[in-house]
């Protein structure tokens, strides 16, 4: 048994690195119990393992006494004293016993705790492995697929990437390689199990966080974000550095960088926009290319109902609603749009109706915008009260306008 259990211990300590120390102990524990309750019932035992040699000793543990009335407790004190010179009433004194007497049982538990050992050391050093890795991505290799379901080794153990956090789409075989986030680890009856998604917007994110150093720095920060896996992704970005561009900092170099992760994403869009905090700017950033003409916002209600022109309300919807969806996930408000339907033929007429509507500007000072080619809100967006006065307004009349715009 001695070789056996050397084989044991050196398995256990080399390929699963489970200290030898903790095999011996849970063995001797569970042959120490089998015995007790086989032929060995009723007696304390002392059973040691040679860490070097793997050989098993057991002793009996009795009790010196004068007059014995259980032989498997307690011990003559004459036979006592041979056993050990010295040996008084009261004593306990360890009398060697040939390890084969403990039993099958006993043998049989032994190997039993092995495997218990051995799989409650796996789990645990799945959890330990694992639970700081928990929202970090991770590669592995597609062992197989399971009801939906794809098995996935990491090496050290294996993963679930379950059906809900695939990507509609993506097909893998067994062997592929795959990146994934490792979304958690569940308990569960058979132990930890560990959970992959390539579907979670938090991929994308971790994504953009590896591959964009001015994200891992904090010099750039991801402020709101929305995912339809497999189709699109919407980012705002914004920094307080003033020479960092955040939007060119993500898609890097004739977009190296934005072209890594759209790889790596099976060729899934990602639109980067720059995050304002007025909304009115916000959604006219994250709806371009298309331009809104009207907005009004239902502060109560957490909604805007805007309108863009019918060449513009396909790219603004977008293919089955999805940039309106990602939209109002990204700027964090409810969107009704609409088409925008002039109400003159005239487009110099409708400009100057848009601007007293929107702005509240009075007309005289609408028609000398549109004049100047300023036609719509959007197009205010994008210059400052030097431009104004340079094309006649004084300054208080382009301080007006201005502060009207960001109203």
């Amino acid at each position: 048994m001695s070789n056996e259990i050397l084989a044991v211990l050196e398995y256990m300590e080399k390929e699963k690195a489970i200290p030898r120390a903790d095999m011996i102990a849970a063995i001797v524990n569970a042959i120490k119990t089998a015995a007790q309750k086989g032929v060995n019932a009723g007696q304390e035992l002392k059973i040691e393992i040679d860490p070097k040699s793997g050989k098993l000793k057991a002793w009996a543990l009795l009790k010196v006494a004068d007059s014995v009335s259980n032989p498997k407790t307690e011990i003559h004190i004459e036979k006592a004293q041979l056993l050990k010179p010295g040996a008084v009433l009261g004593e306990i004194v360890e009398r060697e016993i040939d390890p084969s007497m403990l039993g099958r049982i006993a043998a049989q538990t032994a190997r039993q705790t092995v495997m218990q050992k051995l799989r409650q050391f796996e789990k645990d050093r799945i959890y330990d492995d694992f639970k700081d890795q928990v929202g970090n991505i991770v590669t592995g290799t597609v062992r197989r697929k399971e009801r939906g379901d794809i098995v996935v080794d990491l090496g050290k153990a294996e993963a679930l990437l379950t059906n809900k956090e695939q990507v509609p789409g993506e097909e893998y075989q067994a062997g592929d390689r795959v990146r994934c986030l490792l979304l958690a680890i569940d308990a569960t009856p058979r132990g930890p199990e560990i959970i992959l998604s390539r579907a979670s917007q938090k991929f994308v994110r971790r994504l953009f966080e590896l591959e964009v150093t001015e994200i891992a720095d904090g010099t750039v920060k991801i402020e709101s974000f929305a995912r339809e896996p497999g189709y699109r992704t919407k980012i705002s970005v914004s920094t307080t550095d003033p020479k960092v561009d955040p939007v060119g900092a993500c898609v890097g170099a004739r977009g190296a960088r934005v072209k890594t992760i759209v790889r790596e994403l099976n060729g899934e869009k990602i639109d980067i926009i720059v995050h304002r905090a007025d909304p009115a700017q916000f959604i006219i950033e994250a709806l371009k290319p298309a331009i809104p003409r009207d907005m009004v916002f239902d502060e109560k209600n957490h909604r805007i109902s805007l309108k863009v022109d019918s060449d513009n309300l396909a790219i603004a919807i977008g293919r089955k609603g999805q940039n309106a969806r990602l939209t109002s996930r990204l700027v964090g408000w409810k969107l009704d749009i609409e088409e925008y339907k002039a109400a003159s033929s005239d487009p110099r007429e409708s400009a100057i109706q848009t601007l007293t509507k929107t702005l509240g500007l009075d007309r005289a000072l609408a028609e000398r915008l549109v004049n100047i080619g300023m036609t719509s809100p959007a197009v205010l967006a994008d210059v400052d009260a030097d431009d104004l006065t340079e094309a006649g307004f004084t300054a208080e009349e382009a301080a007006g306008i201005l502060a009207r715009l960001q109203k």
